[in-house]
């Protein structure tokens, strides 16, 4: 049986004010699945009724098949999750920590130990194990909290925006950890509110937004959903370009939606249509004696369908 999760008509209120809204999704496989939306989407919410920190209002949320909110302990003994950023005693080391850990979920001290041992140089920690926790940056101590959910050796991961608040560094080791769990047939499920990370790490994407869920799909399907909507490109001249050039090369092109200039040497096109349009637009564009040097999409495809979704859904 391969790992799940489910939501049916997941619903939470607080007193007046709807956070999640009837939420449907099931998500099956041995994937990394990006749960995205901006800041109060909901995604924090869905995530807490998901591991029973919170009980939703209506609905309910299954893990493999079984509902959290009536055999939770069933539900969640296959569930490791790092839920918004807990703190670790100082005072401990990360191996104390962990064993902590695993006598909470009830795991057999055997078991603790090989797995501590295991898990904390899964997330490049072993060489820290005997260290007190309370020495450590931000990122080292994420990456303790990620071995915790990691303990149980779990079919199902829930992470709520595991690299929120790090820096450059940090990032880049949690999303390196997060794409090492995808190897080991584990079901990734990630809320996050940054792009690029979603973009680097997952393989499909849910997207909230004030408590409705907007689309859920493969990344590879999202680049459909521009249809002939604009999508925004930069180009870049080996010299300065002048704007009576740049108006006689792209008049009369229905693709070109408008441009502006970002520089002497750099200008931003607004575009619609298929790749067929584009190309004859950058047939255009290199023609000019400036010299023509770089033509990318300024934005990812996930970033067009996000602005664009999010953009309607507060009009």
């Amino acid at each position: 049986m391969s790992p799940s999760i489910h939501a049916v008509d997941l619903t939470k209120r607080f007193n007046s004010f709807t956070a999640l809204d009837h939420l449907n999704l099931q998500v099956e496989g041995a994937k990394c699945v990006g749960f995205l939306g901006p800041n109060g989407a909901g995604k924090t919410t869905t995530l807490k009724m998901f591991t029973d920190l919170i009980f939703p209002t209506e609905g309910e949320s299954f893990i493999n098949g079984v509902s959290v909110q009536k055999d939770r302990k069933r539900a969640l003994s296959v569930c490791g999750d790092l839920i918004e950023t807990p703190e670790i005693y100082p005072s401990l080391t990360p191996r104390e920590a962990l064993e902590m850990s695993g006598a909470l979920r009830g795991m057999r001290p055997e078991e603790i130990r090989s797995r501590t041992t295991t898990v904390l140089e899964e997330v490049k920690m072993g060489d820290w194990a005997g260290q007190k926790v309370g020495r450590f940056s931000k990122g080292m101590k994420q990456r303790v909290n990620l071995a915790a959910a990691l303990l149980s050796d779990p079919e199902v991961v829930i992470l709520d925006e595991p690299s929120t608040g790090l820096d450059p560094r940090g990032m880049a080791e949690v999303r390196a950890i997060v794409k090492g769990l995808k190897k080991e047939n584990r079901l990734i499920f990630m809320s996050s509110h940054i792009l690029s990370e979603v973009v680097d790490v997952c393989d499909e994407v849910a997207l909230l937004d004030r408590g409705k869920l907007l689309f859920y799909d493969t990344l590879a399907n999202v680049s459909q959903r521009l249809g002939t909507g604009s999508r925004t490109v930069e180009a870049e001249f080996a010299s300065p370009v002048e704007d009576d050039a740049l108006r006689a090369s792209l008049s009369g092109l229905s693709q070109v939606v408008g441009w502006s200039r970002s520089s002497d040497r750099r200008i931003t096109v607004e575009l619609r249509g298929d790749l067929g349009g584009q190309a004859t637009v950058v047939q255009r564009l290199a023609s000019l004696p400036s010299g023509l040097v770089s033509f990318h999409q300024s934005r990812s495809a996930l970033e067009e369908v996000y602005l664009r979704e999010i953009s309607v859904g507060d009009a």
